[in-house]
């Protein structure tokens, strides 16, 4: 048995979406067995993308992409608004730039934006912050959320990932929760993933979105981590682009033995 033909006999799901590319996601069930929700349509669903900055939750563009064709609400959650991301700019003036272009590229993927209140490159853990995205979160009601892998070299990435991880616990794992990677072996490490999504038919889209964060010098970074990272994962899905996750499934260390 190959490793695409186990992927099909483990019946992963992303949020009831068996992930087997466009087709699969299209004749997604109606019906998710783990969500408090099970009777509502998937043209109900709702799933949040939550990134540190402006330009991680477009990683998983065409994931984004495709779930709005089928049906679902998406939203892409920022942290924060890249404050520290433009050199020679002030935070409040990256911050203004940062976020609109984050809105631009919400709109090329027909996602809503949230922005939250951390600010970049002082991002905190604390009584308060692990409340915010507590209350973000559940304000939402999603049944899916993908977030950072949180073993990862940029700071910011590992305060986000373990924020909704910790939401992900007290909220009674009433969402699906993946992780996805970013600008893997300089960012993301050790990321192994248990699911695929061929992003091929909408990738130009996707990448549309990502070159909407002009200020980042997406153009370079692009080619030099993002296009090798999607070509490098189709290879593996046997298809010409994909995106990876890593789906977390519900933490039994709370039990008491």
């Amino acid at each position: 048995m190959n490793r695409r033909e186990m992927l099909k006999a483990s019946g992963t799901l992303l949020a009831g979406m068996t992930l087997f590319g466009p087709q699969a996601l299209a004749a997604a069930p109606t019906e998710n067995p783990t969500d408090r929700k099970s009777s509502k349509s998937a043209s109900k669903r709702k799933a949040l993308v939550i990134g540190a900055h402006p330009d991680d939750p477009e990683n998983v563009g065409g994931t984004m992409l495709l779930l709005r064709e089928a049906g679902w609400d998406v939203a892409a959650v920022y942290m924060t608004r890249g404050e520290g991301g433009i050199k020679g700019k002030t935070g409040d003036e990256a911050a203004a730039i940062r976020t609109e272009e984050a809105i631009e590229a919400c709109k090329i993927l027909d996602v809503r934006p949230i922005f939250m209140t951390q600010i970049d490159g002082n991002t905190e853990i604390n009584k308060e912050r692990y409340a915010e995205m507590r209350e973000v979160i559940a304000a939402e009601q999603p049944d899916l959320v993908i977030t950072h892998w949180p073993i990862d070299g940029h700071p910011d990435h590992r305060v986000c990932s373990l924020l909704v991880y910790d939401a992900w616990r007290r909220l009674g794992y009433n969402f699906e929760l993946y992780y996805f990677e970013t600008m893997t072996g300089t960012q993301t490490q050790y990321f192994q993933p248990t699911d695929y999504v061929d992003i091929s038919r909408v990738a130009e889209r996707k990448h549309k979105a990502y070159f909407a964060h002009v200020s980042q010098n997406t153009t370079k970074s692009f080619a030099r981590y993002h296009d090798r990272v999607e070509r490098f994962r189709g290879l593996e899905f046997r298809c010409e682009r994909a995106e990876a996750f890593v789906h977390l499934r519900r933490d039994t260390s709370d039990i008491e033995f």
